[in-house]
């Protein structure tokens, strides 16, 4: 089973080494790796080409947002399955993908998977500051703006070319949709139950007031395009049932 990983980045110097070790680094050997970088004016690729003899392919070139960059790697991906680890990210061991092959082989009756994934300080990766535990995810909380962790989430590559691709219309919350899209149209996924990424705290979809509202509008659009109800007020019972999972643990 081949496992195709795509990390996408712009100006990503200070953290692309350490998601690019965390992919080279893994117990499973059959990995595709692709980076896409949307012309960086850092030393981003300077570190990338330093890996170049490991990685399946290396594009960079202009693009039109990250979600443009995704799926130029899911277009150049050949895998069994495809993820997207973003150079903010990096897997939370070594046996990452050697768990999520094991759960598919054993599990075959699903079409992808999903795990759950813990946010870190951006200078000190081993400080977690908060799980985000996929363990109550069901398809019918869509509608009040949950969902399994995009880090975590592994589908059959065919998929992408049978439903689409990430749609370039939405600014923060193209993975909302296309996980939901997946979904209504029949794509099984089953949960791994382990952390399988650390994510640092302070990207663009995780940080901002005014982005939160937007990303909660995106939602709301992603659900009604996807012949689920639902409304803002909806979307925003989501902070109370965090709250109350927060004061569980």
């Amino acid at each position: 089973m081949k496992i195709s990983i795509i990390t996408v980045c712009y100006n990503s110097e200070a953290t692309v080494r350490d998601t690019i070790e965390s992919v080279l680094s893994q117990s499973y050997s059959n990995i595709e790796y692709v980076v896409v970088d949307g012309a960086s004016k850092d030393g981003t690729m300077a570190i990338v080409n330093e890996y170049k003899d490991r990685i399946a392919q290396i594009v960079s070139e202009p693009d039109k947002g990250i979600y443009d960059a995704m799926n130029k790697g899911v277009g150049l991906a050949s895998g069994d399955f495809v993820g997207i680890l973003n150079s903010d990210d990096i897997f939370a061991s070594a046996h990452a993908i050697a768990d999520l092959t094991e759960f598919l082989v054993v599990n075959p009756q699903f079409d992808g998977v999903y795990a759950d994934l813990v946010f870190v300080q951006r200078e000190h990766t081993g400080n977690v500051t908060r799980t985000y535990s996929s363990r109550n995810f069901a398809p019918w909380k869509i509608r009040f703006g949950f969902m399994c962790p995009h880090p975590t989430f592994y589908v059959k590559r065919r998929f992408f070319d049978e439903l689409g691709f990430y749609r370039l219309g939405y600014r923060v919350s193209a993975d909302f949709e296309l996980m939901t899209r997946f979904m209504r149209n029949g794509v099984k996924l089953g949960r791994n139950p382990h952390v399988m990424v650390k994510m640092r705290e302070g990207g663009i979809s995780t940080t901002g007031f005014w982005w939160r509202i937007h990303q909660n509008m995106e939602i709301v659009r992603a659900c009604k395009e996807n012949g689920i109800y639902t409304n803002i007020f909806m979307v925003a019972l989501k902070i109370p049932f965090k709250l109350i999972g927060y004061l569980k643990r």
